[in-house]
């Protein structure tokens, strides 16, 4: 099987190698067994999914497991293979950042019925019948509303016409969407004379390219547009291509969402207004701890929400990342 293998993988088993010194024992030092856990992140493309993976790597190697890293590269077939792969090599675990979270059900009752269990972070599962242990995710809901803020605030209080990039195969998007709505339709109940209408919600497929397509097709018909939310940095980014094309940078706002640092970077330049962040090396911790949890015979919450904080050109004029 053709699997995109990332380079930590190795990084991980050689951390594992140099920690625990004779390799011939397993995590507790009883028994010969090579712990493994199998990670299929939704695309390798996005460093957001890179850097989660690699903290989970780095946490799982903390607890003397070795970590193997693939990309479902975005294919919900691509990544179903990858868990059969990983039942075949009866991994301990199994972690999934979901390439469509209604489709990732039937891989994930495979590795049910193998008796392996699996954990999801930033996207989940929407198969109810699918047993997943935990789900660690960013409290998307509540980021979308932020996210609707930060329109309200970069609009001034008045009216106008918005884009939304959305990637529905997503739980994750979908709820950025949804909260990012009910903020926005709040404030036109409250301002009669100041409608924000949403003109149109495209498919940005959470990348640069479909998301640049998108924003130019609707400026076509809506030239007057004075806002567009996108799910991700990389669509944010696809949308900003768009609008300094059309030399609209003045006129149309951007918010975007995770606070990658393409997405700081673009928020210091004034390219974008802001982005919720989220904290992906904080989420592949988080999820790893909680396997831990599982394998001592502990029963981990199904879900652990992480909350996202608002971030703003000010923010990125003192981030030490950035300066």
């Amino acid at each position: 099987m053709n699997h995109k293998t990332l380079s930590l993988s190795v990084l991980a088993l050689l951390a594992l190698v140099a920690g625990c010194g004779d390799a011939s024992q397993g995590p507790d030092g009883t028994d010969g067994k090579t712990r493994i856990i199998g990670i299929s992140i939704q695309t390798s493309q996005n460093p957001f999914f890179v850097e989660l993976a690699d903290a989970a790597a780095a946490e799982a190697a903390k607890h003397g497991y070795e970590a193997e890293i693939v990309s479902g590269d975005k294919n919900a077939e691509t990544q179903a293979r990858q868990v059969q792969d990983f039942i075949a090599k009866k991994v301990d675990a199994i972690l999934l950042t979901a390439c469509d979270g209604r489709l990732v059900g039937a891989p994930i009752k495979e590795a049910n019925r193998a008796g392996i269990p699996v954990f999801t972070a930033d996207t989940g599962c929407s198969d109810a019948s699918a047993k997943v242990v935990c789900h660690v995710a960013t409290d998307n809901y509540a980021g979308g509303k932020q996210a609707g803020i930060a329109m309200l605030e970069v609009l001034g209080g008045k009216g106008g016409k918005i884009l939304i990039l959305s990637f529905d195969v997503a739980q994750s998007c979908l709820a950025r969407v949804k909260g990012f709505r009910e903020v926005i339709a709040g404030h036109n109940e409250e301002r009669p004379g100041a409608q924000i209408e949403v003109v149109a919600e495209l498919p940005g497929e959470a990348a640069r390219e479909p998301s640049l397509r998108a924003t130019a097709d609707t400026l076509e018909t809506h030239g007057d547009l004075v806002g567009v939310f996108a799910i991700n940095d990389p669509s944010a980014l696809g949308a900003v291509a768009a609008i300094e094309a059309a030399g609209k940078q003045a006129q149309i706002k951007v918010i975007g969402f995770d606070g990658q640092r393409i997405g700081k970077e673009a928020i210091k330049q004034g390219k974008i207004y802001a982005d919720p962040i989220q904290f992906p090396k904080k989420m592949g911790q988080i999820v790893v701890q909680q396997m831990i949890r599982y394998f001592d015979g502990e029963r981990p919450p199904a879900q652990i929400p992480i909350p996202t904080s608002l971030y703003r050109k000010a923010d990125a004029d003192k981030d030490p990342e950035l300066n």
